[in-house]
């Protein structure tokens, strides 16, 4: 077995659940979020700064990164159907997609979902991402 390197120590993805099948070059592909729109820098507050997608498939990445403040971490990245990737942190966006996600694939039902963020509160002065079934 190979010694691994100083990076790969220090920073490690691995798919915790994924809603496809997957061969071991669409493991790589949903691991590398390089090319992924990052949803908390493009949806803001308000009707004008969300956006719609058609989810097809997600995963759960389990991210292990030395240099983050907490060094272990989720990343839910979600596929839309013209294969853009969307991914975040947030748990209020993942716990709002997966039952919509869960609910609209046990019907065997196309959907699209609005992404937006909502003011907290618990946190003045802060916003929380989530989405809607539209």
């Amino acid at each position: 077995m190979a010694k691994k390197t100083n990076i790969e120590a220090n920073y490690s993805v691995s798919i915790e659940e994924a809603s496809m099948e997957m061969n071991a070059r669409a493991k790589i592909i949903l691991k590398d979020t390089s090319d992924a729109h990052k949803l908390d820098a493009i949806v803001g507050e308000g009707d004008e700064n969300s956006i719609v997608i058609a989810p097809v498939d997600y995963a759960i990445l389990k991210v292990h990164n030395e240099k983050a403040d907490d060094p272990d971490y989720r990343q839910y990245l979600v596929i839309d159907k013209d294969g853009n990737k969307y991914v975040t942190g947030s748990n209020s966006f993942w716990n709002s997609f997966n039952n919509i996600y869960s609910e609209m694939k046990e019907a065997g039902e196309d959907f699209e979902v609005k992404i937006y963020k909502l003011p907290s509160k618990n946190y003045n002065g802060k916003s929380f991402l989530t989405c809607s079934l539209v």
